[in-house]
This record gives structure tokens, C-alpha cells and sequence, in this order.
């Protein structure tokens, strides 16, 4: 089989960019190594934005969006025993954010591509890519026992941080920097209302919370744990006790507790592999860098990867010119690094540490009251939030 685009892994990443392709009449075949059950099970992040909306807008995979997303035009921060709005439309001169489960935008995307006769491999194992240095790449997979062979001109790695295309490259080829942190994020979902109408972030002394929701049925709540926490050592009381603890009195009484449709523990890293290209094969999403989720930044730096990445293939294919290969990895790792700087001050500011100092929990405390106290550094954090432009 040949294709001019080989796009490996089906999460929003690679579907996103297979549409965007699609549309200027660009040849692409996905290769997935989980089944579509599988892909759509997994459960991530939930706020988008404008962006991200925009490019989906761009598709034709927004109508589920439109219909049933939460538009929010702020969120708000708890410290102190104190909530403080940050105002993302007054501040960003109208801009806003909408809740919509990442799952959610993977199964309109995946049911676009099928009903347009995108061509998606699911349960391709042994997933091999060979020859991105020179002139003619291309992927082998075993598929129902037999190998396969696909051709192609270049090969589009959105397969995540665990996945076969970063890992493809040899080291020396790879600058990677990293940071992991002391603590992970415990989250459950439930089917009951939401505690607030918009997200609340809670930085106490006992650790971070996060108060979100998939709809206004749906909730989804974190606590900040140990490393060494294990998921069966939460009963969902002893969830709802300690999420309690970490909200104000007023969210405490009006917070609406059931049993969890799901729970689980996710380490926190930042984390950056440079460069985003290598030949004929481009990193894009996951595969080539992962955020905190604090700043809801994971989904929507994929959308802003494989907006880059779009732009550079069609230029390729119908201008004839290769000045767009040539400047992704730079022009992506631009907006990235911009991202991780927002995504690691924000989980550096509303995080418990175990290791600060007390000087360090004040100079932590001083910049949150700070922040709340400042119109500019308000407009600031709200800026990263809503979303730096392309």
C-alpha cells in the first residue's frame, strides 16, 4: 500500500491532522497499534481552546462541540480559604475557553474520517518505521498475522510519549529535557453535578485540587498525592473527604459526592525532545513533549503541532516548496516552550511541595496574592490560558 502522508497513531494528534490534510486533497492512512475501543476509552483533558475549536470548526468536526461544550469565560483560584475569579473575557478582550472531553473530540474526529473513507489500521502491531532519513520512507506493521509494508513520502509520529516514533530515533539525534515532580494527580469521574460553573483551582496546605467537569451532569475532580499513593487505597469516601478538606467551606457543603465511574493516579512531568523533525519523519503532540495538566495545555498543543504541520505538507505538496519543512520543528517548539514555561509556573504555584522551605512557601504565598492583587498579572496568566495565537 502507498500513501503520501503515513500517520502514525489515532488519538486527536493524528486524526486532526489527517482532516486538515484531507482537505487539500493530501493522501493519508493511519496506523494504530490499540483497537478504536481501546482509543476511546481513555479518558484526558477536557478544555479547549479557541484555537482548537477553530481548526475542528475547520473540518467539519465541531456540530457535537458546539451543541453540548461548556463555553467558560473564567475560572477561579483558591488559596487562603479565599476564591478569586480570573475574568478570561474581560481580561483577554473576549476570548474564552470551552469544556469538551478529549474523548469526545476523538470520536467525532474518528466518526468524520470514516464516513469520509479515511483509511485507519487498528490493531497493527510490531509498528516499524525505516528509512526518514533518506528519500523514501516508509512503515511495516503485522496486521491479522501478515506483515504489511506501507510507502510513503513522509511519516507524521503523533503516537504519543510511549509510542514507536520518538523512539525510532537514535539518541545521539534527540536533546531531551525534563522535569518530573514529587506528586501526581489522583482524579475520579463521576456522574453528579459539578461543584462550581467554572473550574476551581485550590492550592492549600494540604495540596493541590482541582474542581472540573465533562457537563453539567459529569464531573471530573483531582487531588494532589504521592508517588507512592496506589488507586485501590482510595475508597470514593476517602476521596470525597480529602477533596472536601481542600475547598473552601461554601464548595465543602455545596460539593455533591457519588460513586466514581473511574479513578486513577497520573504522574506529573514536563518534558521536551528537540528537535521535531528529523528527515522525513515530524514529530507532533505527545511523542515529542508532554505539560503538567494544570494548565490544560496537553490537547490544545497537539491542535497548534499538527496546525504547523498541516500548513508545512500542503506547502510541500501544492506550492512545491519545502521552506515550511525546514522552519516546523523551530516554529513548533516556539509556541511548546511557551507552554511548558506557563504549564510548570502554574503547577509551581498552586502545588503543596514537600522539599520548600518555609521562605519558599512564602515566596509561593506572595506571589498568589500578588497575582490576584494585579490587573496586568492577571491579563498574563489569563493570556496563557485562553491560548497564545498560532
Amino acid at each position: 500500500m502507498r500513501t503520501q502522508v503515513a500517520i502514525i497513531g489515532s488519538g486527536p494528534a493524528g486524526l486532526l491532522l489527517g482532516q486538515l490534510l484531507q482537505l487539500a486533497g493530501i493522501d493519508t492512512v493511519i496506523v494504530e497499534r490499540k483497537s478504536r475501543d481501546y482509543v476511546l476509552a481513555r479518558i484526558r483533558a477536557g478544555v479547549l481552546e479557541q484555537g482548537t475549536v477553530a481548526l475542528l470548526d475547520k473540518v467539519g468536526a465541531s456540530a457535537r462541540l458546539h451543541a453540548e461544550g461548556l463555553v467558560h469565560d473564567g475560572f477561579e483560584l483558591l488559596f487562603g480559604g479565599q476564591r478569586h475569579r480570573v475574568a478570561l473575557d474581560r481580561l483577554t478582550g473576549g476570548q474564552h475557553v470551552t469544556v469538551y472531553g478529549q474523548t469526545e473530540v476523538t470520536r467525532d474526529l474518528m466518526d468524520l474520517r470514516a464516513a469520509q473513507g479515511g483509511i485507519t489500521v487498528f490493531e497493527a502491531e510490531d509498528v516499524a518505521l525505516h528509512d526518514f532519513d533518506g528519500e523514501r520512507p516508509y512503515v511495516t506493521y503485522v496486521e491479522d498475522g501478515l506483515t504489511r509494508r506501507l510507502d510513503c513520502d513522509f511519516i507524521a509520529g503523533c503516537d504519543g510519549y510511549h509510542g514507536v516514533s520518538r523512539a525510532s530515533l537514535p539518541e545521539s539525534a534527540l536533546r531531551i529535557f525534563e522535569r518530573v515532580y514529587p506528586f501526581g494527580w489522583l482524579g475520579i469521574l463521576a456522574d453528579v453535578p459539578p461543584v462550581s460553573d467554572e473550574l476551581i483551582y485550590a492550592g492549600e496546605e494540604r495540596g493541590f485540587a482541582l474542581c472540573s467537569m465533562r457537563s453539567m451532569t459529569r464531573s471530573r475532580y483531582y487531588v494532589q498525592c504521592g508517588l507512592d499513593e496506589k488507586v485501590e487505597d482510595w475508597s470514593d469516601d476517602r476521596f470525597w473527604d480529602e477533596l472536601r478538606r481542600r475547598l473552601d467551606p461554601a464548595s465543602a457543603e455545596a460539593l455533591v459526592t457519588g460513586p466514581s465511574i473511574e479513578k486513577s493516579i497520573a504522574p506529573l512531568r514536563s518534558f521536551v525532545a528537540e528537535p521535531m523533525r528529523f528527515g522525513r519523519l515530524f514529530l507532533a503532540g505527545d511523542a515529542a513533549h508532554i505539560v503538567p495538566p494544570t494548565g490544560a495545555k496537553g490537547l490544545n498543543l497537539a491542535a497548534g503541532d499538527v496546525h504547523y504541520l498541516s500548513e508545512t505538507l500542503i506547502e510541500h505538496y501544492v506550492e512545491r516548496s519545502d521552506a515550511g519543512i525546514d522552519a516546523y520543528s523551530a516554529k513548533a517548539l516556539a509556541r511548546v516552550w511557551k507552554a511548558e514555561r506557563f504549564s510548570w509556573w502554574l503547577t509551581s504555584l498552586m502545588h503543596h511541595f514537600p522539599d520548600k522551605s518555609g521562605f519558599e512557601q512564602r515566596m509561593q504565598r506572595a506571589e498568589l496574592d500578588y497575582l490576584v492583587s494585579s490587573n496586568h498579572a492577571m491579563a498574563a496568566l489569563a493570556e496563557n490560558y485562553v491560548g497564545l495565537a498560532y
